[in-house]
C-alpha cells in the first residue's frame, strides 16, 4: 500500500498543473484500475493453482470473489482519499462512505463464511440415497438457521451502517425516547415478519417438517422443496408450487408421510363377488410383489374387510421404501390384479343379480316390452 501511495502521489506532482477536481478523479480511477487489476491477476493465479488439483477450495475461492473485490477497492481509495486534492468536506463524505462500506464488507464477509461453513457441514450428508432421513433433517436444519443467520445478519449490518451518521443516530435515539404510539405501530407491523423468524428457528429445532418430506397441506399432496426464513414451497404432484408460510406447520395440523421413516404402507381395495376364491387371489397378491422392485420385503396381507350388498371388500396392505414408490407399487398391484382377475377369474368380478318380472309376473314382461297393457294381479 505505500509503494501506491507513493504512486499516487508522483502522479498527482505530475499533474499539478491540471484542476484539482480532475486531478481528483484521476487518482480515485487509478486506484479503482490498480484494485480490479490486481484481483484479476489474483483469480488467475487462483484457477492455475487450485482448479485442478484442489477443486472445492477453487470453488470456495470463486464464492468469495466478490467480497475479495470489494475489499481491494475499499482498500485502495482508502489509499487515494487522502493524496487526492478534495475539499475538505467532499473527503468526509468520502471517508464517510468507506467507513459504512467497511461494515457492509464485515457483514457480507459474515454472511459468506456461514454458507461455507454450512456447505462443508453438509458434505457428509447425500440426498441421493433411498433412505434419506438424517440428511434430510440436517439438511432442514443447517438451511433454516442460515437463512435466519443472515436476516440477522443483514440487520445487524444496516444498522451499524446507519449509526455512522450522526444525524440518524440522533433521530433514533430521540425516536426511541418518544416513541410510545410509534413503537406500538412498529411492533404490530413487524409482528408477521417476527413471528415467520422465530417459527422458522422452532421449525429448525423441532423439525415438523425436513426437505423433501411427503406431505399434504390443504388438501394437497406434495414434497417440501424448500424452505426459506418466511415461507415453504410445496411441490405438489402436478408441479404446482404451494406457497405456505413457516408459521402453518406449527399452528395447524396437517399429514407429514416420511416423519419418522422413508418407508410407508400402502393399501389397495378390491370389490369382488362373493364367488370369488380369496386364497387364489392372495397367492397372486404375494406374486405380485415379490416380482416387483418396488417392494421392501416387510408388509404384504390381503384381507377381507367388509361385506358389501353385491361385492365382498379385499384390502391389500403392502410396503415400500418411499412415498412415490409406494404410489408406483399400488397402482402396479391394481392393474397387475385385474388382470389376472379378468383373464383366470372372470366369475370373480362383480355380478348384479336381479329376479326378472318374467318370473315373477309369469310372463307380463314380454308383453310389457311388445308394448300390450300388463293385466293386474289380484290378490287371491
Amino acid at each position: 500500500m505505500d509503494s501506491l501511495r507513493a504512486a499516487l502521489t508522483k502522479v498527482k506532482d505530475l499533474l499539478d498543473w491540471l484542476p484539482d477536481p480532475l486531478v481528483a478523479v484521476m487518482i480515485l480511477g487509478i486506484a479503482v484500475l490498480v484494485a480490479l487489476a490486481l484481483h484479476r491477476w489474483a483469480r488467475k493465479l487462483a484457477r492455475r493453482a487450485l482448479a485442478g488439483r484442489y477443486p472445492y477450495l477453487y470453488s470456495t475461492f470463486n464464492q468469495t470473489s466478490g467480497l475479495s473485490r470489494l475489499a481491494l477497492l475499499i482498500l485502495a481509495m482508502i489509499v487515494a482519499i487522502p493524496v487526492a486534492p478534495l475539499k475538505p468536506e467532499f473527503a468526509e463524505m468520502l471517508a464517510r462512505l468507506m467507513a459504512v462500506a467497511v461494515i457492509g464488507l464485515i457483514g457480507w464477509g459474515a454472511i459468506i463464511a456461514s454458507h461455507i461453513a454450512a456447505s462443508l457441514y453438509l458434505r457428509r450428508f447425500s440426498l441421493d440415497s433411498d433412505d434419506n432421513l438424517l440428511a434430510r433433517k440436517h439438511n432442514t436444519q443447517v438451511q433454516v438457521l442460515s437463512r435466519t443467520l443472515d436476516v440477522v445478519l443483514v440487520l445487524l449490518t444496516l444498522g451499524a451502517a446507519l449509526m455512522t451518521f450522526p444525524a440518524v443516530r440522533q433521530y433514533g435515539l430521540s425516536l426511541f425516547a418518544s416513541a410510545g404510539i410509534a413503537g406500538i405501530i412498529a411492533g404490530l407491523a413487524a409482528r408477521p415478519v417476527l413471528s415467520n423468524l422465530m417459527a422458522g428457528v422452532q421449525l429448525a429445532m423441532t423439525q415438523p417438517i425436513r426437505l423433501y418430506d411427503g406431505v399434504t397441506v390443504e388438501n394437497e399432496y406434495g414434497t417440501v422443496e424448500e424452505i426459506t426464513s418466511t415461507y415453504v414451497v410445496v411441490k405438489l404432484w402436478d408441479l404446482r408450487r404451494l406457497i405456505v408460510p413457516l408459521t402453518y406447520f406449527i399452528e395447524k395440523p396437517f399429514q407429514n408421510w416420511t416423519r419418522d421413516t422413508s418407508a410407508l404402507i400402502g393399501n389397495v381395495m378390491l370389490y369382488v363377488d362373493y364367488a370369488a376364491p380369496v386364497d387364489v387371489i392372495r397367492a397372486k397378491f404375494s406374486e405380485i410383489l415379490k416380482q416387483s422392485d418396488k417392494w421392501d420385503g416387510r408388509i404384504a396381507a390381503l384381507q377381507v374387510t367388509d361385506f358389501k350388498e353385491g361385492t365382498m371388500e379385499l384390502r391389500c396392505l403392502m410396503s415400500a421404501r418411499t412415498a412415490s414408490q409406494t404410489f408406483d407399487l399400488r397402482c402396479e398391484v391394481r392393474e397387475k390384479l385385474i388382470a389376472f382377475l379378468q383373464k383366470e377369474h372372470p366369475e370373480a368380478l362383480p355380478h348384479s343379480r336381479q329376479i326378472s318380472l318374467k318370473e315373477a309376473r309369469g310372463g307380463t314382461e314380454d308383453a310389457a316390452l311388445a308394448g300390450e297393457p300388463l293385466k293386474r294381479i289380484r290378490p287371491a
